[in-house]
């Protein structure tokens, strides 16, 4: 009997989204919203700027009024505005970001001007003008929508929400996460490792790419290649939102990741996809519990992670746009036709365009840890060459930026 076909990329991750609805809305204090997304839109609650306000150091002089000279009669500074209105041939010294005086209708530079006594008047050719006034709500006004519901808050963000006047925002509640890694070759601890173990490096680096994306986060392994291991390493996830694991995925006589979640009653999703590294990546589910599991090679659990796992826990979250993005940039090496499956290459961004490695094994952690993008080369793709463009994944905070 002919085994299935391997699942497009694209397929595997929109099956997956499709699972992973966002786990609802909690309101939390603004600057404790840093790097969740937003459940609701954000609606300006205030303008901005709430007034007429100056760009420059200067002096505010009535629009009509532009050369002077002038009688100055006070000041404008920021937090303390000119109480009075100016009349014709009257000035008033202003601050940068100081509220325009009532009659004031364009600013003269500081370097623009000589003061002499009480008297004002132009130093040169420039006179007063009306462009160094930074209008009222010129950045945007009462009940402006700003941020789409499912736009993550950054720094910047942040400082929107908090100018705009919000003190709490909605925000999607993040997923808790288990991870799992197993194989009878993983030693816990790295200055331990025999000639006939590695490291458990998998569990820790999931954990880590995760976290930005998650509430919580536990750790279980490693775990022997035992069936009865396995399925009492699932029993020990509680309620976890999201189960990852990694290692145990493949077909060999050792790989026992899917028989075990199935002992433990779960219902494989869907099984193997068309992708170089990550063949053997699972999806399952247990009650509302997602389990992914993902290849035991570095290289491939972390392409899978960032393809899937961090999707996953995005969507969960909340996000809009829970996939990485990808650009276009000019191939600084060659890369070879591919085949039926789509293949991504550990690469680093340079001037001018994308340089792959030639280190492709993918077990190989020095080229992955080096690596700060990903070549995608799709399914059928011809052979490329210096100068070619591919599609490039940043992998800057997860994708996403």
């Amino acid at each position: 009997m002919n085994p299935k076909p391997l699942i497009p990329l694209e397929e595997a991750q929109a099956r997956l989204l499709a699972l992973a609805k966002p786990l609802g809305s909690a309101i939390v204090p603004v600057e404790e919203a840093v790097g969740h997304y937003l459940a609701e839109p954000l609606l300006a609650r205030r303008t901005q700027p709430a007034a007429d306000l100056s760009a420059m150091d200067g002096y505010a002089v009535g629009e009509a009024d532009l050369s002077g000279p002038w009688r100055v009669i006070g000041e404008s500074a920021a937090g303390h505005p000119f109480a009075g209105t100016l009349a014709p041939r009257e000035a008033v010294r202003i601050s940068t970001g100081a509220m325009m005086p009532s009659g004031g209708g364009a600013v003269l530079l500081q370097e623009d001007a000589i003061l002499d006594g009480g008297t004002l008047r132009l130093s040169g050719s420039d006179s007063a003008t009306p462009r160094h006034i930074r209008r009222k709500g010129f950045d945007f006004a009462e009940g402006d929508l700003l941020l789409e519901a499912g736009s993550r808050i950054g720094p910047a963000q942040l400082a929107l929400a908090i100018g705009s006047g919000h003190g709490e925002l909605p925000v999607g509640r993040r997923a808790s996460l288990c991870v799992i890694d197993s194989g009878d070759e993983l030693a816990s601890d790295p200055a331990q490792a025999l000639g006939h173990q590695i490291p458990a490096s998998n569990g820790p680096m999931l954990a880590t790419m995760a976290a930005p994306f998650v509430g919580e986060c536990r750790r279980i392994g490693p775990v022997a290649d035992r069936l009865e291991a396995l399925v009492a390493a699932f029993e020990q996830t509680g309620d976890a939102d999201v189960i990852v694991t990694s290692g145990g995925a493949s077909v060999g006589d050792h790989d026992l990741v899917r028989p075990a979640l199935e002992a433990w009653g779960a219902t494989i999703d869907f099984w193997r996809i068309a992708l170089r590294p990550g063949k053997p990546l699972l999806v399952a589910r247990k009650g509302t519990t997602l389990v992914l599991g993902l290849p035991g090679n570095p290289v491939s659990s972390y392409v899978t992670a960032f393809l899937f796992l961090l999707p996953l826990l995005r969507n969960l979250a909340g996000a809009g746009n829970p996939l990485p993005k990808s650009i276009l940039l000019p191939l600084g090496g060659v890369l070879p036709e591919t085949g039926p499956r789509t293949e991504f290459y550990r690469a680093s961004l340079e001037p001018g365009g994308v340089l792959p490695y030639d280190q492709r094994d993918s077990s190989a952690l020095r080229s992955l840890a080096a690596a700060n993008a990903l070549i995608a080369r799709r399914a059928g793709a011809a052979a490329a060459s210096v100068g070619d463009t591919v599609e490039v994944f940043p992998l800057q905070n997860g994708g996403i930026a």
